[in-house]
Order: C-alpha cells, then structure tokens, then sequence
C-alpha cells in the first residue's frame, strides 16, 4: 500500500510540478514594432529563438507571441538589423529597428518568383515604394527617372494625362516599339499602365540584361519592368487614408512681343523692304503701316497678352482609402482612389478613379488562390486640344472684347488669325476621352511536394474608350464654317494563360538547385470604329448626334488580332552561396510572322562569385560584400505589325464603262520570311558594399547588338509600291551603370543618406544594307535618330556684304557653315547638329531625418544633348505679320549674331531650320519634401494608430541654358516621336513646365 502511495503522490507532485514549470515558462507578449522614425513596421516577423515558434507584427506593427520566460525573442525585417531581446518578466516589448545600409540581401521579385539580391546573377535596378510615394504623380513610371540605372524616362511639359517614355539601356528598333514589358502581379500587360494607381504599388524591379529579360523572350526585348502591388497582411483590419492636394503654377512662359515691341518689329519687316523710312517711326509712316485697331493700340499703349487669357493656376490632388487585414487562411488589400490633374492651360485635365481588390487564400495547407483586380475609370480633356500656339502668333495690338465686354472674333483684320478666346468658349470646343478597365490577376497554386509546386495564373484585360471630338464654328480651325464632329470608339481584350511548375531543392546543404518551366499562351484582340462628320446643325449636341449632320466625311472599322505562345525554362544554381549559375531557354512563336519564321529560340547564361564568402576576404576591414556577375544571352523583338508578313489589298479607283467605280489590288507585298530581331548582350556587374556596409550600390558595364533590324525598304515608283518590309542592318548600345548609397551621418537621431543613380548609353547604327539613308534619317555610326541640317554660325554683318553676296545672301541673314567649302549652301551642306540621346543622366537624391522630422531633395539631370525648339521656328518667322518670338533680331543698329532681321519679303528667315536646334542639357530640382510623423501616443489621442503630415514642391526650379538665353520653355523632350511630338522636339502641343505646391497626410485607423 505504501509503494502504491507513493506512486500516487509522485505522480500527482510531477504533474504539479509540470504545471507549475508551465506557468513559470510561458508568458505572452505582445508590443509594438517600429522604424528608425517611429512609424510601425508591419510585416516584422518575430521568432522564439532556437524554435520554430513565430508570428508577424501587423499593419500597425503590432504582435503577440508565446514564449518560455527565460525566452528570446528575434525581431528581423529585410533592409534592417536584426535584434534580439531577453524575455525575463517582460509582457510588453516594444523596439525600434535600424535600418540596415546594405541591402544586399534584400528579397527582389525577378521573372516567375523571388531571389535575395546576393544571389542574383543578373542586372536589376529596383524602386520601392518610399521613393513612390515621394513624389505626387499620376504615373508610376514617373518615380523611375533618376531613381533606376540605365532607365531613360521623360516627360516632357505638364498636359494632363501625358504619359511618360521610357527607354531600358538605350534604343534597338527603327521600327518597331522600343517601350519595354510591363507585368503587374505576374501578367504582361498590353495595354499601358496608364490606369494603375500609383499609391497600390510595393515595387518596381526594372529587368535589363538577357539573363534578367530573357525569361519573358520576345516580350521583353526592350527590358521588363515587373509591377508588384500592395497585399494584405494576417492582423487586425487595418484603414488608412492618404489625401493630397496641390496648386500648379507655370515655371515660365513662352515669352513673345507685347504692343509696343510688335509695332517696333513690323516696323523694321518693311524697312528692311523700303516700305517703311530709316529711322524713328513716326505717325505718317505709321498711318499708311498700320490698321486702324492697331494705331488705337499704339496709341493707347494696349498690349493683349492672349497666351495669359488661356493659363491658370491649375491643382493636382489625391485621395486614397484603404482597408487591409486578414486571417491565417485569407488575406485582403482594397482600395479605392480618386486623382484629377488640372493644367495650367485651360480646358486641359486629366481624372481617374481607381479601384484594387489583392485577395489570398489558403483551400488546405498545400492549396492557395487569389486574385489581383484593377477597375479603372478616366476622363481625359483636351488630348488633341492646345490653343496656345494660336495664341502666340496673335497680334497683341488686336482688340479682343468691345466695350460691352462681348468677344471679338477678329481682333484685327487678318482673316487668318480669330480670337485665341474663341477656342475656350463653353462649347465652342470639345475633346474627351473616356477609357474604362478591368484587369485581372487570377493564379492557383499547388504545393505538390516538399520543394516541388505548380502554379496557374490568368490575365484577362479589358479596355473600353471612346474619344469625342467637336470643333465649333467660331473657332480658328474653322472660322465661321460648319462645324465638325468625330467619334473614336475602341475595344481591346488581352489575356495571358501561364503554366508554371517550380523544383527548389538543397542538397548537403551546400547545393541549391532552382527549376522554373513555363507554357503561356498570349492573345489579343482590337476593334476599333470612327466616324467624322461635316455641319452639325445644333452645336450644343457636340458629337452626341452625328447623324444629323450634313455630310460625312469618314467612316471606318477595324479589326487586328495577334497570339503569343512560349515555352520556357530556367535552371538556378549555387554553391555554399558563393558561386552562382543560371540558365535560361526560352522559345516563342508568334503570329505575326509567316510560317517560315514563326518560332525563335533565345537563350541566356549567367554566372556570379560573392568574393566575400570566400575565407580570404573573412578579415577585411574595408569590404562587407562583394560580388561579380557576368551574363551574356539573345532576345527578340516581333517589331512588326500584324499581317505585315502577308500581301494585302487596298482598295481602289477606275473607271468601268465610262463611270467611277472601286476595286481592289495589291496594296502591300508579302514577306513570309521575315525574321525576329535578335537583341545579344554582354553584362558584366559589380555589387559591393564598404566600410560596415555606409556605403554600397552596383556597377555595371553592357553591349547590346541588335541584328536583322525590321525595316522599310524603298522601291522605284515604277514597280507600284512603294517599298517593302524587310530584315536589314544592325545596332548597338553599350554603356555603364552607376548606382551607389552612402549613410553619411547617423547620429543623436540625425541621420542623413544618400542615393546617385549614374546612366551613360551610347546608341549607334552599326550597319545598313545600302550605306547611309539619307532619306530615312539613318546614319552609320550614328544614333537611330539625328539632327542633320545646315548649320547657323552667325548673322551676316555689314562689313562682310561682299562675302555674303557671293552666298546669295546679305547683311541680317543667317550665316551657314559651308561645310563642305565649295563656295555654295545647299543640301550637301547639311551636317551631323546633334541628337536627342543624352551622354549621361544623373539622378541624386538626399533623405534627413531627425526624431519626427524627414526632409528630402531630388536632383535629376541629363547632360550634352540636343533638342529642336519647333517654337523658333513656328513662332519666329519674323514676317512682321503675326507675333514673333521676343528675341534681339538683327538691325543696322544692333548688329546681334543671334537672330536674322525681320523681312515682310519673306515668309519665314531664310534656312530658318538652322534656328531651332539648341543644347538641351538640363538640371532639374524634382521634389523637395518636408514632413512630420506624430508619436504613436500622439497619434492615438485623436483616434489613430499612426499620423504622418507633409509638404511638397514639385519642380520648383529648372537651369536649363534654353530656358535662361535662349527663352525656351521645358528642355526635357521625348527620346522617339510620340504623343504628338516629334523626337527631341519642343512644340505647341507640349504644356508649359509647372510647379506643384502640395500638402497631404497619412494616416492610419
């Protein structure tokens, strides 16, 4: 009895003892965590050290976890030092993380999946969303400039809605799209990314080299920039709401003659003719000169600036709510958004409204879905519609109201020239665009097995927009005329169906092998129908009623498809983390091209060594990291339109019988073998990291050759075409890439960082199958496109008369280099002026913070290229009958070498062309950012969990020498012809250069 006793007692004293060891070890903490500044890092994952026991801080940064008493906790985010903390009798820990300088390590989305950035092998710039978000943009390709090497992004002018152009390492293609690949949750997108809201997005990796690219083949010929926007997190529902608003200004303005200076320089245009005497102007002259509206100007000193009656201030404003949470089993992101951008020119706007739903969710533990979702509504103002070259031209001794204040439709008696005012009427112009989208991201995953998944993912995108056009009859286009109506309807659907089985595996965990097959099938489908029409009988139906019109002037449908297959694969391998290998094939079939060529194969090969690993390096006080990559691989380009392989009818006209008829021939000629341009290149990168990580970045060196360029060809009239499609040439573009970070102070709670982000690219045209194409604008040796033109060295003086004579000239003309000295000016004196490719762009971006302050400043310039004002052109014929540039031209009395004197004889300057090319080099203060995060104490008295308020000033300075000698507006200008603008062209459809005076908040519930 007494064994058995005290088998009881010792089993009752044991589980006594267990429970009380139970209570003794496990606690539960909970706490918060934050950044350096104090706001709450959501995603912070928390681990019980030496177990597997963890859990993850949500939006506000808060926890709960677990943990034995005499416990450790591990606090760790990616870009911030790790830390550890003692439990002991703690219940709340709450801790702020450092960032960590070296980010290295940093987890980058790259084609089909993730890679730490020590482990990639290819070229990859990336832009988070801090640096997003720093800047108040309608377009997230905007937070690209300066911020990624070897990206080229301009955006030229402010009209709303303008979308940016971007260019990866330079140029390949004459004709075909050099835009690179967007993908956005894992979808290539056709369509642009003009609806995406830049406020839903985490990153942006820009891809730039084969082994990066190649993974997307064809696609991503002209570099891949993958999109990856904001998902929800397994925590309490969290809302947030961040809101802006601005006022634009006009930095500068088109600087023309006012009354008296346009008097001034008429005056000249007709001494320069003798139809006006030498000398002081005076009333007799004037009289017999001048009409009588402008001798009351002159007399009254009136001076109408028309191209102020069609600016304002304009505003720029954002309003964003979000909602996140989520369970172990289903995450959610939804957002909704509301942006408007008004010009500064009236009638000019831009406005969206946006909404995001990002869901995940776990079926069973091997088992997942979710879905990324777009809805987007725009209205766009004004795409088609800029009254200020009009305005520039006016007279400004012209009279544009009467006494009664009623508008006078001509200012003056030139029937050519209405009232600029006229064309902002309410309805006397109209042009909006509407564009409506749905884009979708849906995937399924499966976890078949330890290491080995499959994943289905599809992209349906749909895009709806129609573009309605009127035109008055008391406009300038068609002064007193009937008025005209257009309609531009379009549809587009795109969809993208990807298989995707991924193999990890590490054996004798120093081999880690990486297998990514992809099938995916891309197709696409554009409907489109217009319809224009001549004397709409009510203009108040604008071009709601087209059919009542009395005549139509066109009408038009149409339809083009193209479809996409390709098979990928793509190998990963190190060792022991220091030697690394990737492998990629990827095989693409388009439809696009004839049967002959349908298929390419490109492949690529990639290998880096992380030198730091090595035992050598283990004691180096200088070099945290280092790393060398080398890759080297080929990737395609369709650069053709659909059908263009095959031999099209046109439609034409003859007589049958004596009457006209239509038929049809041979519009085009077929070429089924036609081939992919193949884009090979060479990159060798350096990574590295210095003095305990203070400073680190990337180098980078490349050269792309691009082979069988597709390109027109010309043939002689006689044959009935006019020229054909086919594979000619080659370029290249090679360059090196600077991207570097510097902590350079950090102390007291002052910390001060910076980022340089260095590109130079050199674009050249290596071979053409004929030599030089003069024609085509296409030289050896030179970029894809030139400035080659007669070259202005001066004004012809009065003492060279002789000299100018025998030019054909005189004094006040312009003086042109005779290139090739045979004692005449023609065409075989044109000459290489310049081109729109910079020699190097530089971005450089400074960020201080100290307690709850933040201040930053961005910098970005491009250096040594050249640009073609169209306004010296257009707006300086120096005719003496509409308004001119306010430039110092050229008299007896001012013998300037700037500009030619005025001459009514003529109806523009003599090789006027010679005047518009001017170096556009540029420095620009981007944004300078001033804000204030609120304690969390702080934050929660007025019902928050976190506060931040801020203020912006976007582009409140431009040194430019356009701007400042040459009274040029915005030097920045589109690489390749688009949007209305030629390339590196300055003209009246762009708006003026603006600054955004901006004030906002974030702020979460």
């Amino acid at each position: 009895m007494k064994a058995k006793l005290y088998t009881y007692l010792s089993v009752l004293f044991l589980l006594l003892l267990s429970v009380s060891n139970g209570y003794a070890q496990d606690v539960q903490v909970k706490g918060t965590v934050y950044d350096e500044t104090g706001q709450p890092l959501p995603g912070t994952t928390i681990l019980v050290k030496g177990t597997t026991r963890g859990t993850t801080s949500d939006l506000d940064g808060k926890y709960s976890i677990s943990t034995p008493a005499n416990g450790t906790l591990t606090f760790s985010f990616i870009g911030y030092n790790p830390m550890e903390i003692v439990v002991g009798n703690q219940t709340v820990i709450d801790i702020n993380l450092t960032p960590d300088i070296d980010d290295l390590d940093e987890v980058v989305v790259v084609g089909y999946g993730t890679a730490k950035k020590s482990q990639l092998t290819g070229a990859i710039s990336s832009v988070g969303a801090k640096e997003i978000l720093e800047l108040p943009i309608k377009d997230a390709r905007q937070a690209l400039q300066g911020r990624a090497a070897g990206v080229d992004v301009t955006s030229p002018g402010s009209k709303p809605g303008a979308s940016p152009q971007v260019r990866i390492r330079g140029r390949r293609s004459f004709s075909g799209s050099n835009e690179p690949l967007y993908v956005m949750d894992g979808i290539p997108i056709s369509g642009g990314i003009d609806d995406v809201n830049p406020q839903d997005i985490v990153s942006m990796e820009v891809l730039k080299d084969a082994s990066a690219t190649a993974i997307y083949g064809s696609r991503g010929s002209n570099g891949v920039i993958l999109i990856t926007t904001k998902r929800g997190n397994v925590g309490k529902t969290v809302v947030s709401l961040d809101a802006y608003y601005g006022i634009n200004k006009s930095l500068g303005r088109i600087d023309v003659f006012n009354g008296p200076e346009f008097a001034e320089y008429k005056r000249e245009s007709r001494r320069t003719s003798g139809e006006y005497p030498d000398g002081p102007a005076t009333p007799e002259a004037d009289n017999k000169l001048f009409e009588p509206i402008e001798l009351d100007g002159i007399a009254t000193g009136r001076t109408t600036d028309y191209p102020a009656g069609l600016m304002q201030n304009g505003s720029i404003q954002s309003y964003q709510l979000g909602i996140s949470g989520g369970s172990d089993k289903t995450t959610f992101y939804v957002s909704s958004n509301y942006f408007k951008d008004e010009g500064v020119i009236i009638n000019q706007d831009y406005s969206r409204y946006t909404f995001r739903a990002n869901i995940d969710h776990k079926i069973t533990k091997n088992i997942k879905f979710g879905t990324s979702t777009l809805v987007s509504y725009s209205e766009r103002n004004g795409e088609n519609f800029n009254p200020l070259g009009g305005a520039l031209a006016e007279n400004p001794l012209g009279k544009p109201y009467d006494e009664d204040g009623n508008l006078i439709f001509l200012p003056t008696l030139d029937g050519l020239r209405t009232n600029p005012f006229a064309e902002i009427v309410p309805g006397a112009q109209s042009d909006l665009t509407k564009n409506y989208r749905i884009f979708n991201s849906i995937f399924a995953q499966w976890d078949i097995l330890p290491g080995l998944s499959y994943r289905l993912v599809f992209g349906p995108d749909f895009t709806i927009s129609r573009n309605g056009r009127f035109t008055g009859s008391q406009t300038n286009s068609r002064r007193g005329g009937a008025a005209t109506g257009s309609v531009d309807d379009r549809f587009s659907f795109n969809y993208t169906l990807e298989n995707i089985v991924t193999y990890n595996k590490t054996f004798k965990e120093n081999h880690n092998l990486n297998i990514t097959a992809l099938q995916s099938i891309q197709e696409d489908k554009f409907e489109q129908s217009a319809i224009s029409v001549l004397g709409i009988p009510a203009e108040s139906q604008l071009y709601h009623r087209l059919g009542d019109a009395s005549q139509i002037n066109g009408a038009a449908t149409n339809l083009v498809e193209w479809s996409l297959m390709s098979f990928m694969g793509r190998v990963n391998y190190d060792f022991k983390n220091k030697y690394l290998f990737t492998a990629t094939l990827r095989a693409d079939g388009s439809s696009r091209f004839g049967a002959n060529n349908r298929f390419a194969y490109f492949p690529s090969v990639a290998v880096g060594w992380n030198i730091h690993s090595e035992s050598f390096m283990s004691n180096s006080s200088l070099i945290d990291q280092l790393k060398l990559r080398a890759s080297y691989g080929s990737i395609g380009n369709q650069a053709i339109s659909p059908y263009q392989t095959q031999a099209l009818l046109g439609r034409t006209s003859y007589a049958f019988d004596n009457s006209a008829a239509f038929g049809y021939g041979p519009g085009t000629i077929g070429n089924p073998d036609l081939r992919w341009e193949t884009s090979t290149t060479l990159n060798l990168g350096l990574d590295f990291a210095l003095w305990k990580s203070r400073v680190f970045g990337s180098l980078e060196y490349y050269i792309t050759n691009t082979t069988d360029l597709l390109a027109p060809q010309p043939l002689p009239n006689s044959i009935g075409f006019g020229g054909f499609t086919t594979n000619v040439g080659e370029t290249q573009n090679r360059g090196i890439e600077l991207t570097l970070s510097t902590l350079n102070i950090e102390k007291g709670g002052f910390t001060w960082t910076s980022d340089i982000v260095f590109t130079k690219n050199i674009e050249e045209i290596i071979s053409l199958p004929n030599g030089d194409d003069i024609s085509a604008g296409r030289f050896i040796g030179q970029p894809l496109t030139i400035f080659y033109d007669l070259k202005k060295i001066g004004i012809w003086q009065t003492d060279e008369t002789d000299e100018a004579k025998a030019f054909g000239s005189k004094p006040g003309e312009i003086k042109i280099e005779d290139f090739n000295g045979d004692g005449v000016i023609n065409s075989l004196d044109r000459q290489f002026l310049g081109s729109a490719v910079p020699n190097f762009a530089i971005g450089f971006t400074n960020r201080f913070s100290y307690k709850g302050f933040d201040l930053s400043f961005f910098l970005y310039g491009r250096f040594g290229y050249m640009l073609r004002s169209q306004f010296h052109t257009g707006n300086n014929t120096l005719a003496g009958r509409y308004n001119n540039l306010d430039i110092d031209y050229w008299t007896p009395d001012n013998p300037t070498n700037a500009y030619p004197r005025p001459n009514v004889n003529q109806e523009s300057a003599k090789y006027a062309s010679s005047m518009e090319y001017f170096d556009g080099t540029f420095i620009k203060v981007r944004n300078i950012n001033f804000g204030y995060n609120f304690s969390p104490e702080a934050a929660k008295k007025i019902g928050m969990s976190n506060l931040r308020v801020y203020t912006s000033i976007q582009q409140p300075f431009i040194f430019a020498n356009y701007r400042s000698e040459h009274k040029g507006i915005d030097p920045e200008v589109y690489l390749d012809g688009e949007q209305g603008v030629g390339s590196g062209a300055v003209n009246a459809n762009v708006s003026p250069a603006v600054t955004s005076f901006t004030f906002g908040i974030n702020a979460k519930f």
